[in-house]
């Protein structure tokens, strides 16, 4: 069970990480990424920071490059804004939050019932 503390750190890293991302970041290869979640470690060593891209699957697995090259400039961010006593490893994966509900979606209409 993740501690009041935990959820407060991760919603901390999020929102760092998400004002990064919006108004700092320049690499070109990040496209239009929104971070949605972000699960620390109860030891702050490594963080897993789920995002989710806009596009295709090229754009995906470049927005992901992107941001695991500038994992050092992020985590740089997260330990001037937060001041922990370790800041965590960043680790970038796919949100496939919003691919399944859209399949879940889709399915639901094309199996769905007519009124």
């Amino acid at each position: 069970m993740v501690s009041g503390r935990m959820r407060r750190v991760d919603e901390a890293v999020r929102q760092v990480l998400a004002d990064a991302l919006a108004a700092e970041l320049k690499d070109p290869r990040v496209g239009f990424v929104t971070v949605t979640d972000v699960t620390t470690s109860p030891d702050l060593r490594s963080a897993r920071v789920y995002v989710s891209v806009l596009g295709d699957a090229a754009t995906r697995s470049a927005s992901l490059d992107g941001l695991r090259h500038a994992r050092g400039y992020l985590q740089g961010r997260i330990a001037s804004e937060l001041g922990l006593r370790r800041t965590p490893t960043l680790e970038f994966r796919y949100d496939e939050t919003t691919d399944r509900a859209q399949r879940v979606e889709g399915l639901l209409r094309e199996y769905g019932t007519d009124s």
